[in-house]
């Protein structure tokens, strides 16, 4: 099979072709996995920070890549939650240990035996995948596979963060970033909390019109002022100074979540910024998000489907994933980039 290989870590400063186009195997199932056609996988953020060291160390060679949409085309002993013919999704939990504290309460996302799709484990920038069946889901038919594709990490992801959240209908909610992820709960939040408003800080023209199309109440840039506060903000940028912005603009009581695997580039700088008076007094609260369950990725794509959620996407063919890649690097990106591999 056909498939763009990540076998070094590397600068994207300096490097814009970090994946490299390799015949590979098919991969072989066993014990309850099933083998997935790859048909479309998005392209995330979270790829730049394997690819440039951020992440714990990825298993190299690897294959990347966890918003993988296919078809199951084998099935092996002990699987029994899919059929062949059946259309899939993966995200970026792949596997976790099952039985410690974290597992049997639904906090899959925490366990220590934690792996991850694309990065511990081949991911989908190849013709085929395999996985336990326990951590793939079922795809909606309404979705084509490069709509869904991005549900399964910047949607997943940003409905988990959405849910730490603590959101009321009715309250202001903000967003600091509005690439992938973004542009997907503002759409769900608009479903879930139709009397609330939210703004949108973002560094792009381009983004923060994009933002108004969807039903933002307030855009600006990242360090503009809004005219009201937001109960909570959810950071999905890859940077330091959006934290304090977002402190800052968050009302008493309120919650910053960053909804981010990492931050680059770390700036003791702004964070020597940070003021207890107008950052942390009045009881807010600065909370992360790490990883998804499997619970989040099946209970966000029916949600999605119900409430008629879509993501903007751009196409690209397996060869031009360093494409997509170094488009997301330079902020090019409005909505979400997809691998079309079928």
């Amino acid at each position: 099979m056909k498939a763009m290989v990540l076998e070094r870590i590397t600068d994207l400063k300096q490097e814009s072709k970090p994946l490299v186009l390799r015949d590979r195997p098919v991969p072989e199932i066993q014990n309850s996995e099933v083998l997935i056609k790859v048909k479309a996988c998005g392209v995330c953020h979270t790829e730049l920070d394997e690819i440039e060291g951020r992440t714990p160390p990825p298993r190299l060679p690897v294959v990347p890549g966890h918003e993988i949409v296919g078809e199951v085309v084998g099935i092996s002993d002990g699987a029994t939650k899919f059929k062949e013919g059946d259309r899939v999704g993966v995200g970026w939990i792949y596997s976790a240990c099952g039985d410690c504290y974290f597992c049997d309460n639904g906090l899959e996302n925490l366990c220590s035996d934690f792996k991850a799709t694309g990065r511990d484990a081949d991911g989908g920038y190849g013709e085929y995948m395999k996985v336990s069946e326990h951590f793939a889901v079922k795809i909606p038919d309404v979705y084509e596979d490069s709509q869904a594709a991005p549900l399964l990490c910047a949607g997943a992801v940003g409905y988990r963060s959405l849910k730490l959240a603590r959101m009321e209908n009715g309250q202001n909610l903000g967003f600091m970033g509005f690439g992938a992820s973004a542009h997907l709960v503002l759409q769900l939040a608009k479903y879930l909390y139709p009397e609330s408003r939210f703004f949108v800080f973002a560094r792009s023209e381009s983004q923060r019109e994009f933002a108004k199309k969807l039903g933002a109440f307030w855009t600006g840039d990242i360090e503009d002022s809004p005219p009201e506060k937001c109960l909570s903000i959810i950071d999905t940028t890859p940077v330091y100074k959006t934290v304090l912005a977002g402190l800052f603009n968050i009302s008493p009581s309120g919650r910053l979540v960053v909804n981010a695997i990492s931050k680059e580039e770390f700036d003791k700088d702004i964070l020597m910024n940070l003021d207890y008076k107008n950052h942390l007094w009045m009881e807010k609260e600065l909370k992360s998000v790490a990883n998804v369950t499997p619970a989040d990725l099946q209970d966000f794509i029916k949600i999605a489907a119900k409430a008629g959620i879509f993501p903007t996407v751009e196409e690209y063919p397996l060869e031009e994933a360093n494409k997509a890649l170094i488009g997301i690097k330079n902020g090019s990106s409005v909505g979400a980039k997809v691998l079309r591999l079928a």
